[in-house]
């Protein structure tokens, strides 16, 4: 009896992520099948049943074939922008010296805290629908614009929302250490207390988050301070990750590998302990160039470091309004190869395979195999550089989320 699959495309050019970096598991003639959501067949087009029989047929007509893209580094829900802030940057003002001064992560904070969920969900989606229209399949999104309770957990519920409003995979990291809120008058380690033992469990008694991150840094929280919030995310069975070493190194690498991290994110400041810790424990590395870029950091992310340890590396946008105002993953992957010399090959797998290891969830995305979810990006390109050599410019033909 023939097999019977849901749609097959054929004639195409699959780069299946699968094999060592750097042929990215290409093949030449190739064809994907589905059935029921997930990809049933994927190989040479010649090692497909000759009798299979398919409700659709899609003739690719040589197009490439990626596994759809993963944006694993978001903070997409908020309200307001920092055009001001930028302004004042522009003359000459720093990070650290606009959130010192009351600006920052605090003022997003306050135009979130006012905003409905509808009215979060509403100035989202228009973010999200661009990243969409690149191939984008999957994406993180971040809470930390709330710190306090309700408006965190608003802001997670709202990522939720964007995931039932659009054909795309949303997943949810609850950022409440993120920065110190006005109310807290300074005392950081009481608000730590509050994160661990109010916050996190609402949250994750709520079902609202897929993993727990922080901001471990001179201007947010200590590695102690952090390393509270980590012990109250495992205790709630709940995997962290780390914005860690972007503006000084603190050993947030090596904290982060002391607690298994799913990802240590920026990494501009990390030395080589803090790499060879991420290597053991087997953390990946996400690199943020948007945000290297937009803050004009100076120190880059060690990548040869990280190579010669082995590490994977991830690349996302860093998506938010102070530091990474940035809605295409292309741009992101253009500039981890013109700003952190990444090779073509490291970028590609850093906006799938990686980046879908960097949430956790690699047995269901971010490469082209049978009994995964068909997440696809079909593009109009004649090599796979195009999509990392071009600024500007969106070669997506199609995209197909879940088999649809």
């Amino acid at each position: 009896m023939a097999e019977r699959f849901d749609r097959i495309w054929h004639n195409a050019r699959l780069a299946t992520l699968r094999g060592d970096l750097p042929d990215a598991g290409v093949i030449e003639r190739g064809l994907v099948a589905l059935r029921d959501g997930r990809i049933a067949f994927v190989g040479a087009q010649s090692d497909f049943p000759g009798n299979a029989d398919a409700a659709e047929r899609v003739d690719c007509e040589g197009r490439w074939i990626t596994p759809g893209l993963i944006d694993c580094h978001t903070h997409l829900v908020y309200s307001g922008n920092r055009a001001h802030e930028f302004e004042l940057r522009l003359q000459g003002a720093s990070y650290e010296e606009i959130a010192r001064a009351g600006g920052g992560i605090v003022s997003t904070v306050a135009a979130t805290r006012s905003a409905s969920e509808a009215e979060l969900v509403a100035s989202a989606l228009p973010r999200l629908d661009a990243l969409i229209a690149e191939g984008v399949t999957t994406l993180e999104v971040k809470s930390g614009y709330g710190l306090n309770t309700a408006t965190e957990m608003r802001q997670l519920s709202a990522a939720r929302t964007l995931g039932r409003n659009r054909p795309v995979t949303i997943r949810t990291t609850f950022l409440g250490a993120h920065a110190l809120p006005p109310e807290a008058q300074g005392d950081k380690d009481r608000y730590i207390g509050l994160v661990c033992e109010e916050m996190l469990p609402a949250v994750a008694k709520a079902g609202l988050a897929d993993a727990v991150d922080a901001f471990m840094e001179g201007i947010a929280f200590s590695g102690e301070q952090t390393a509270r919030v980590f012990c109250a995310a495992k205790t709630l069975g709940l995997p962290v990750k780390l914005h860690a070493d972007q503006l000084s190194n603190l050993g947030g690498a090596a904290l982060a590998a002391q607690f298994s991290a799913l990802s240590a994110d920026h990494l501009e400041h990390t030395d080589a302990a803090g790499v060879a810790a991420m290597a053991r424990a087997g953390t990946v590395a996400v690199l943020l160039p948007g945000a290297f870029y937009f803050i004009r950091e100076t120190n880059k992310p060690p990548v040869e470091l990280l190579r010669e340890h082995r590490v994977n590396i991830a690349l996302a946008t860093d998506s938010n309004p102070g530091s990474s105002p940035l809605t295409s993953l292309l741009l992101a992957m253009n500039m981890g190869a013109t700003l952190f010399r990444m090779t073509v090959a490291e970028c590609l797998a850093g906006a799938t395979r990686e980046a879908a290891r960097a949430l956790g969830i690699l047995g269901e995305a971010g490469t082209l195999e049978a009994g995964k979810w068909c997440d696809l990006a079909i593009w109009d390109i004649e090599r796979p550089a195009e999509l990392v050599y071009r600024i500007g410019f969106n070669p997506l033909h199609r995209r197909v989320w879940r088999g649809q």
